[in-house]
């Protein structure tokens, strides 16, 4: 615990350069006291690190100075390669500089660590996309991640249904969330959410973007996406289904939906269960129920009931005034 406190304190002056007694105490949460015997034991250790008195002065390593990451633990080191997404990475124009970045910390660890951060590469991967999910084009995701680490507005053009509308944003966080991107910006001093697929063209600006002091990307995340869920409309509906063929219903609506649905009692439906589907987006739901196939018969509601049989009408009436067309092999 100790050398591994050590080793942290040795690193956050490395990273942020002189600190106060203080301000270390509360990163590693410990007591000052405990920074200043720290302090002293690598002192005496031989590692060059003193302490500057007055307004402007802190605890500090000699310019230039850099620790070797002797002191990263085994989870740690596996951790580290673990979390190296090369595909999200390369997306974001940064897949040489991961891939740099890996190879100095793998020349830099103890061959012991060195072996098993190697072995866990080879046996572990991961991948963020979902099953059947073709990865979104992302053309001018490097250019508004370059905006966010530079603090520059953004020029965009970008598709809303139909339409293309035109844009300047104040970009200052990008989230992945289940292989999709997106952009978090502000605009007109209202913080905006953009799907970074939907971006037909980006052009940096000499603008400069003055982010929130009090901004936490995480927080504001975690409560948009909450009130997305929330707020989006929906439409419950009542469907007859046989029990081994749910798994069409899950590929279609996902696990989640289909878990938080309630089953109700039908004995007049010998075989099948019926499924109450709380479904986002009623103007789509027809259509995705229609993709469950033949299995699924939509009960409640009447409305919905009515435009399943419309589109269903529609498509047998494609295909039977139609005439397919000779391909030459």
């Amino acid at each position: 615990m100790r050398a591994s406190r050590l080793v942290n304190l040795l690193l956050l002056l490395q990273s942020r350069g002189g600190l106060t007694a203080a301000e270390l105490a509360r990163e590693l949460e410990v007591s000052v006291r405990t920074i200043h015997r720290d302090v002293e034991e690598l002192s005496a250790a031989g590692v060059p690190i003193f302490a500057e008195r007055g307004p402007l002065g802190g605890i500090r390593l000699v310019d230039g100075y850099r620790t070797r990451l002797t002191g990263m633990t085994a989870d740690e080191a596996e951790a580290l390669f673990l979390s190296g997404l090369p595909g999200p990475a390369a997306q974001l124009g940064l897949g040489t500089v991961v891939a740099a970045a890996q190879l100095k910390v793998m020349a830099a660890l103890p061959p012991e660590l060195r072996s098993r951060a190697s072995r866990l590469v080879q046996r572990f991967h991961l991948d963020p996309a979902g099953w059947f999910q073709a990865s979104e084009s992302v053309p001018h995701l490097a250019t508004l991640a370059a905006a966010v680490w530079d603090g520059r507005a953004v020029a965009i053009r970008y598709r809303r249904g139909d339409e293309i509308v035109e844009r300047t944003i104040g970009p200052i966080g990008i989230v992945l969330k289940g292989g999709i991107w997106y952009v978090i910006g502000l605009v007109e001093g209202q913080m905006r959410t953009y799907r970074a697929s939907r971006v037909s063209e980006a052009n940096a600006l000499e603008e400069t973007v003055e982010r929130p002091e009090d901004f936490d990307l995480a927080a504001y995340w975690a409560e948009s996406s909450s009130a997305y869920e929330r707020d989006a409309p929906t439409v419950t509906v009542d469907v007859a289904i046989a029990e081994d063929r749910l798994w069409r219903v899950r590929s279609v609506f996902g696990e989640a939906t289909v878990a938080a649905a309630e089953r109700l009692a039908d004995p007049d439906r010998q075989g099948q269960i019926r499924l109450r589907m709380t479904l986002t987006y009623p103007d789509e739901v027809a259509g995705l129920l229609l993709g469950v196939g033949p299995d699924l018969e939509v009960l409640e509601p009447a409305e919905i009931r009515e435009r399943v049989i419309k589109l269903a009408d529609r498509v047998a009436a494609r295909y039977r005034d139609s005439t397919p067309v000779e391909v030459a092999r």
